[in-house]
């Protein structure tokens, strides 16, 4: 991990085609500005945690729906 100090209005480049750049300041919080090109995704971190975790759910629901399933048509 590359850890940067910036300043308000200042940027960085990341591999020549993807600019960030610091908009605003808070006590507790920062503004960023992301310019990418359109087929880089840009998702926050906590989004991607969550889509994760909804895929992991619905994974187990399926196998235990399949295993249910199962165990109905054994009984018939």
């Amino acid at each position: 991990m590359l850890v940067l100090q910036r300043k308000k209005n200042q940027s960085l480049v990341i591999g020549g085609d993807i600019t960030v750049s610091i908009l605003e300041i808070g006590s507790d919080w920062i503004k960023l500005a992301i310019e990418a090109p359109k087929d880089v995704k840009i998702l926050r971190a906590e989004l991607m945690e969550a889509a994760k975790a909804n895929q992991e759910a619905a994974k187990k629901l399926s196998t235990e729906s399949v295993n249910t399933l199962k165990t109905l048509v054994k009984k018939q």
